[in-house]
């Protein structure tokens, strides 16, 4: 091999050398297009993530913001039950029949009624373990001692006797409800939920109806409730006449409709437990929105946060497994058409709840049955 072939070939030429260096040109010229490329990228997902961000940052304010907190423990002070001595927890739900607002006035049944009442009432009982859950509904038309309370504008109220459950709301409003209930039972309320008729019915409907096995044919007037013994479907409008209505079942007293409250309060949950929540993003914004809009809560989960916390503790419960009892009432001796608390039945009940023990047969059976 010549000298001239080992030669280097020159820079100049059509040689390698030069078509090398075209190929480090081209290169660096794509090395800047994908560090070009990588920035706009990285800038487009930073705009997504941001935008997804401030999505998510509204609907968490526009349902946190929904919710009406209330500050039980400012309103009641240190006289109250003992806390339980597990790890246990009483709920106070209320249903109000606010006629506050176009909607409420209208599933209301319209008319001049003003203020607002206690239309349902549960002692919602949660054991140690959280694995099951005893609700007990208080009739409305119970006459209780009412005891001295502080109305929201600071002014009291001395206690009085013989008051009707559901007026105290009305009255004092849901502070004075749960030191009534306090008062009564000697069980310590943890929490407090309260839902008016719009977001009831608003509730049922995001989550597409609730199944009902009617237990007799029912034909309510006042509310236009006309139903077949059977299973139903219910939509939001007829579910709110389905718990309201005293004049289609019964003796025509609060007393006859607790059976339905209570049964339909068991088919609520059992449906939104069977919800694919995690599977529907939109059809679960739909629920918590319609579930928080017409929410008033003790200050403790008064927020979207404290909420989801709360529920998920409650996850374990299984609804077929919960058990309903309406507190024991006999028939009032001056005037039938009330209740009192029937003794010692309603003295049983409380006790067992107050020590987070089981209920005894005896404390669930009531007199007064509502025919």
């Amino acid at each position: 091999m010549s000298h001239d072939a080992m030669a280097p070939a020159p820079h100049n030429g059509s040689g390698t050398a030069h078509h090398g260096g075209t190929r480090s040109n081209r290169g660096r010229k794509k090395d800047r297009k994908r560090r070009r490329g990588l920035k706009i990228t990285l800038s487009v997902v930073l705009v997504l993530l941001l935008a997804a961000g401030g999505t998510f940052w509204w609907l968490y304010s526009s349902l946190d913001g929904n919710i009406k907190g209330v500050d039980i423990n400012k309103a009641l002070g240190d006289d109250r039950p003992e806390k339980l001595p597990t790890s246990g927890q009483n709920l106070l739900v209320l249903g109000s029949d606010s006629r506050a607002g176009a909607e409420n006035k209208e599933l209301g049944g319209g008319g001049s009624v003003s203020g607002a009442r206690s239309d349902t009432a549960m002692v919602v009982h949660i054991p140690e373990g959280r694995q099951k859950a005893v609700a007990v509904s208080i009739p409305r038309d119970t006459l209780v001692t009412r005891p001295e309370c502080t109305k929201a504008d600071g002014s009291t109220t001395p206690s009085a006797n013989r008051v009707m459950f559901n007026s105290v709301y009305s009255q004092i409003g849901p502070a004075c409800v749960v030191k009534t209930v306090e008062k009564m039972s000697g069980v310590r309320i943890d929490h407090y939920l309260e839902i008016n008729f719009a977001g009831f019915k608003d509730l049922v409907d995001a989550i597409g109806g609730v199944t009902v096995d009617v237990p007799q044919d029912i034909r309510d007037t006042s509310s236009g409730l006309d139903l077949t013994a059977g299973p139903h479907k219910l939509d939001g409008t007829q579910s709110l006449a389905y718990v309201r209505t005293r004049h289609g079942i019964g003796d025509g007293s609060d007393l006859g409709r607790i059976g339905l409250q209570q049964q339909f309060l068991l088919a609520l949950l059992s449906e939104v437990k069977s919800q694919d929540l995690l599977g529907s993003p939109t059809n679960s914004y739909k629920i918590a929105n319609s579930a928080t809009k017409s929410l008033t809560t003790d200050s403790g989960l008064a927020s979207l946060k404290s909420l989801a916390e709360f529920a998920r503790s409650m996850n374990g419960v299984d609804p077929s497994t919960m058990e309903t009892i309406m507190l024991p009432v006999a028939y009032d001796k001056q005037d039938p058409n009330r209740v009192v608390a029937a003794q010692p039945q309603a003295g049983d009940l409380w006790k067992a709840i107050r020590k987070d023990g089981t209920i005894p047969e005896s404390a669930k059976k009531s007199p007064a049955t509502g025919g």
